[in-house]
């Protein structure tokens, strides 16, 4: 803070300096988007490993293409997903808690999904002597709640839980705030009745017994999710794909087929791609199964009714996976590619950057046994220059990704945004600015925020052509970074980069070299 000087004397004053580090965002967080077995609805989940998923969205299930993609994505080095689960006229199962045929209290599962069925609820009243003489007046309201999962086996413990209406352990409000598995069916708005306790010593298995409180009504998974449950009239609610609105940052989007098709709706694809395009991601398409060669894909690549329309901010692989299902004694199926591509996307990202092509012999598609069309040399070159990314096996790497191109990709439009890295690189950085230049927002518009400005995306931007993440071009010649920056915003006054295509058709002609005379 400035100093005031009072007396004769030496005074130390600090000056800030004007630096203000530049952090990269992250750049492979995945969102996935479709049904669960259990979990929360409509609502952004950060997950950072497949027990993470197993725990609070049940693993694997037949239903749900999302559940397989997001396994092939840890498998393939995905480090960070978001979660969020859809489901379609699902119902929550019911219970009671308390010793049945007397005073018992209403709960509901936490959310939708058969999973519910295997709760069980009991209630004792056994509190230690030293807390039932310091609560001699509100003992008697109090009561244990104990809740347990028979699928995990997870006991939640609710200790000193009441029922009176104003009090601190309201039992409605703790289960609210602390419990993973049920909810207290309603509010409580006025005193009710404590539950009487269905603990009494029994034979055998505790919570197998009949004095165990069951299910009363039976959860329900409901039904296949559609298109609506996705966009339709999701945007205000953010629910659907606008559920990832309540989450601050996802790089990749994947969406894997829900239809009775096995395929995306196109209508969806748009909305998801014009999400992406504000979003500052990328979205990863799936190729319709109705793409059984390398014909029906080269035709309908252009058919905006099965990939939804041309987009910078999208990328569509093909073909399919086929993997053993454990769930069915591992006999082989196909899957939809894009969690495991995603993940190839997030391993490329850890170990060359963001710039590099997530393609090539390293690109290695972990856990896949074989593609659901194999595609030759001759037949990867037509579809190549369609801006359809082929995935190939060539051994001895085995099955790869061999393609990286946008949906803009195709040669005829000859796009500025034609490569997956070129792409992903100007995300990164429009991003990674974007966040740490708020700073910046009401500051006197003068010299000394220009300079600041300059100083700190100047630093930026060296360390990223140090790295190669822009063209090797001749040292002290930062691309297109012109003074001024943000002086009048002007042409001349912006910040630029120069980015590394990826080749993906190389060639050279050898030349004899004549000897020098």
């Amino acid at each position: 803070m400035p100093v005031t000087p009072t007396y004769p004397g030496v005074y130390v004053e600090e000056i800030p300096s004007g630096v203000r580090t530049i952090t990269g965002v992250a750049t492979s967080i995945t969102a996935f988007i479709g049904r669960a077995l259990r979990g929360p609805t409509d609502e952004p989940i950060l997950l950072n490993n497949y027990g993470e998923y197993e725990r609070i969205f049940g693993g694997l299930w037949n239903d749900s293409t999302m559940s397989f993609a997001v396994r092939d994505f840890y498998n393939n080095g995905g480090s960070q997903a978001v979660i969020v689960r859809l489901h379609k006229e699902g119902t929550e199962a019911t219970l009671k808690a308390g010793k049945e045929s007397e005073t018992t209290i209403d709960l509901v599962a936490a959310n939708p999904g058969v999973w519910g069925n295997k709760l069980r609820a009991r209630v004792d009243r056994t509190f230690p002597k030293s807390i039932t003489d310091q609560e001699t007046d509100t003992a008697e309201q109090l009561f244990n709640l104990y809740i347990r999962d028979g699928e995990t086996e997870e006991v939640e413990t609710f200790l000193k839980v009441s029922a009176k209406y104003g009090h601190p352990r309201q039992v409605d409000k703790v289960l609210e705030n602390q419990s993973n598995l049920v909810r207290y069916s309603g509010r409580i708005t006025a005193d009710i009745p404590i539950p009487t306790p269905n603990n009494d010593p029994l034979e055998g298995d505790l919570w197998s017994d009949a004095n165990s409180n069951k299910v009363e009504t039976q959860g329900e998974d409901g039904s296949a999710i559609t298109q609506a449950e996705f966009i339709d009239n999701k945007e205000t609610a953010k629910k659907g794909l606008y559920a990832l609105e309540n989450t601050d940052l996802f790089n990749l989007l994947c969406i894997p087929p829900y239809n009775d098709d096995n395929n995306i709706d196109s209508g969806l694809i748009d909305a998801a791609l014009g999400y992406c395009l504000k979003r500052r991601a990328m979205m990863i398409i799936d190729s319709p199964s109705e793409w059984i060669d390398k014909n029906t894909a080269k035709q309908g690549i252009d058919d905006s009714e099965q990939v939804g329309s041309v987009s910078t901010n999208g990328a569509i692989f093909f073909p399919r996976l086929m993997m053993p299902n454990p769930l069915k004694e591992n006999q082989i199926e196909e899957f939809a590619a894009c969690g495991a591509i995603a993940g190839v996307f997030a391993r490329t990202d850890a170990s060359r950057g963001v710039w590099k092509a997530p393609a090539g012999l390293e690109a290695v598609l972990k856990g896949v046994t074989g593609l659901s069309v194999p595609l030759t040399d001759p037949e990867n070159g037509e579809l190549n220059p369609k801006g359809i990314n082929c995935l190939r096996v060539m051994p001895p790497a085995g099955r790869i990704v061999w393609g990286s191109r946008t949906r803009e990709g195709d040669d005829m439009l000859a796009s500025e945004w034609k490569y997956i890295p070129v792409r992903r690189l100007a995300l990164y950085l429009e991003e990674t600015l974007y966040r740490n230049t708020q700073w910046a927002v009401f500051e006197p518009n003068d010299e000394p925020l220009w300079s600041q400005l300059r100083l700190n995306i100047g630093a930026f931007m060296q360390n990223l052509f140090l790295l190669h993440q822009v063209a090797d071009l001749p040292r002290g010649y930062l691309p297109e970074r012109r003074a001024g920056l943000v002086r009048h915003c002007t042409p001349d006054d912006q910040l630029g980069e120069a980015c590394q295509r990826p080749g993906d058709r190389k060639g050279q002609t050898p030349k004899r070299r004549q000897d020098a005379q």
